[in-house]
């Protein structure tokens, strides 16, 4: 299936990339339903992909070996997912990629990506910036977590994200901001009193 006409002109995915550039890019993806709870990358298993989330939420986790999982992303369609070279390591996916509504997914294999990147400035300069943009959320969230204390993390969190808590559960929420649930269910106890 492929991504739907007209896709190519959403902002959210391709930013100020011109008409020629994103129709190109768009026509290299393929599109795919997803179901509530279904896993579009497994941690520990080759993805060799870059995805779109064109529809629905989808979250980033990792999981350990007594089943408990943190969640490090949150996804809202259209979006474009954490790029590949940030998301695995020896071909390996590093997170469990998975769908927390339906929604729709579009995929490129990253070296198909890589290709198109080498031969149009442009569209290099659009994988860039992803990549970039997603440093830079990796490294904000990563201080917080350093520096911020729990109150002042979800105050963070509410200022980059500020209707997650509506959307997405609550326990993941507060694995990304390295709390328990009780403590961010205080918190936002606290906050509505």
């Amino acid at each position: 299936m492929r991504i739907a006409d007209g896709f190519e002109r959403d902002r959210r995915i391709f930013g100020g990339l011109a008409s020629a550039d994103a129709r190109t890019l768009a026509g290299a993806f393929e599109a795919t339903a997803v179901r509530r709870t279904e896993h579009v990358a497994r941690q520990g298993e080759p993805d060799a992909m870059e995805y779109l989330l064109l529809s629905g939420r989808a979250v980033s986790l990792i999981g350990d070996a007594e089943g408990r999982e943190v969640c490090v992303g949150f996804h809202v369609g259209p979006c474009v997912v954490t790029p590949n070279l940030a998301r695995t390591a020896n071909g390996k996916s590093l997170v469990n990629l998975r769908a927390e509504t339906d929604g729709q997914v579009a995929s490129v294999s990253a070296a198909v990506l890589l290709d198109m990147m080498r031969g149009t400035q442009e569209i290099e300069d659009w994988a860039n910036a992803i990549l970039r943009a997603e440093l830079e959320r990796k490294t904000s969230r990563e201080w917080s977590l350093a520096a911020l204390k729990a109150k002042e993390r979800l105050a963070w969190f509410r200022g980059l994200y500020p209707d997650h808590e509506d959307h997405f559960n609550h326990g993941q929420i507060a694995s990304f901001l390295g709390m328990t649930p009780v403590t961010l269910s205080r918190m936002r106890n606290a906050a509505r009193a």
